[in-house]
C-alpha cells in the first residue's frame, strides 16, 4: 500500500512539474535572463510550448499506434504454425531496420514524402517496431503450454485461445515493449524538426542554429519530463496488468 501511494505521489509530482514547464515557461524568463544576459528573448516564444507538445504527442501517438498494430499482427502470425518459418526472416529485417539511424530514414523519406510530419512518422514507426515485435513474440511464447492445453481441452478454438488466453497473459510483456518504444519515440521525435515537423525539438534546433542555449535547455527539459511522465504512466499500467496476469494464471 505504501509503495502504491509513493508511486502515485511521484507520478503526481512529475505531472505537476511537466505542466509547470509546459504552461508557465514564461515565468522562468527572469531566471534565464540572468543566466544568459546576451540572449533576447530568453524564452522561446515563436511557438507556444503547449502547441509544440500537442504536435509532438500527435506524431508519437500515431507512429506508436502504427508500430504496435504492425508488431501485433506480425508477432501473432509468426507464433502460429503457419508462420513459424518466417520468424527468422522477420527478426532479421526488423533488426536491420532498427540498426538504421532515424536521421538516415528521414533523409531517405524526405525526397519521397516531402518535409513535415510524414517522414518523421515513418522514421518513428520503423524505429519503434522492433521493441514491440520482440516482446509480442516473447510474451505469447512465454504462455505456459499447460494453460494452452487446458484452454483447448475446454473446447476453445485457436482464435479463442489467442484472444482469451494468450494475449491477456502476454499483455504485461507486450506493454513493456510498447513502453520502451514510446519513450524512445518521444526523444527521437525531436529530430523531426530538422525536416520541418513541428515538435518539442523545434526550440532545440532553433537554439542550436541561432546559438541560443536557453532555447535548447527549455525544449530538452520539456521533452525529458514528457518521457519520464510517459514511462511512469506505462509502469503503473504494467503493474496492474501483471497483477491481472498472475491472478489469471
Amino acid at each position: 500500500m505504501r509503495s502504491r501511494r509513493g508511486g502515485a505521489a511521484s507520478f503526481a509530482a512529475a505531472a505537476a512539474a511537466f505542466l509547470l514547464l509546459l504552461y508557465a515557461m514564461p515565468a522562468f524568463a527572469p531566471l534565464f535572463a540572468r543566466a544568459f544576459p546576451d540572449v533576447r528573448p530568453p524564452i522561446y516564444r515563436f511557438q507556444s510550448f503547449p502547441m509544440l507538445f500537442l504536435s509532438h504527442a500527435e506524431i508519437v501517438a500515431a507512429s506508436s499506434l502504427a508500430a504496435t498494430a504492425a508488431a501485433l499482427a506480425l508477432g501473432i502470425f509468426v507464433t502460429r504454425p503457419a508462420g513459424r518459418e518466417f520468424r527468422a526472416l522477420l527478426g532479421a529485417l526488423a533488426a536491420i531496420g532498427q540498426s538504421v539511424p532515424p536521421v538516415a530514414v528521414l533523409a531517405i523519406a524526405v525526397p519521397v514524402l516531402g518535409y513535415g510530419a510524414r517522414p518523421t512518422f515513418v522514421a518513428l514507426t520503423l524505429y519503434g517496431f522492433l521493441p514491440i515485435l520482440a516482446n509480442v513474440i516473447a510474451g505469447i511464447e512465454g504462455v505456459p503450454a499447460a494453460v494452452r492445453e487446458a484452454a483447448q481441452g475446454m473446447g476453445l478454438s485457436p482464435f479463442q485461445v489467442l484472444r482469451q488466453v494468450e494475449l491477456p497473459l502476454a499483455a504485461p510483456v507486450i506493454l513493456a515493449g510498447i513502453r520502451i518504444s514510446v519513450v524512445i519515440s518521444i526523444g527521437t521525435a525531436t529530430i523531426g524538426s530538422t525536416v520541418g515537423a513541428v515538435t518539442l525539438g523545434t526550440p532545440i534546433i532553433d537554439g542550436l542554429v541561432s546559438d541560443k542555449l536557453p532555447y535548447v535547455i527549455e525544449g530538452a527539459a520539456v521533452v525529458a519530463f514528457f518521457a519520464v511522465l510517459a514511462d511512469m504512466a506505462f509502469e503503473r499500467i504494467g503493474r496492474r496488468l501483471r497483477a491481472y496476469a498472475e491472478n489469471a494464471a
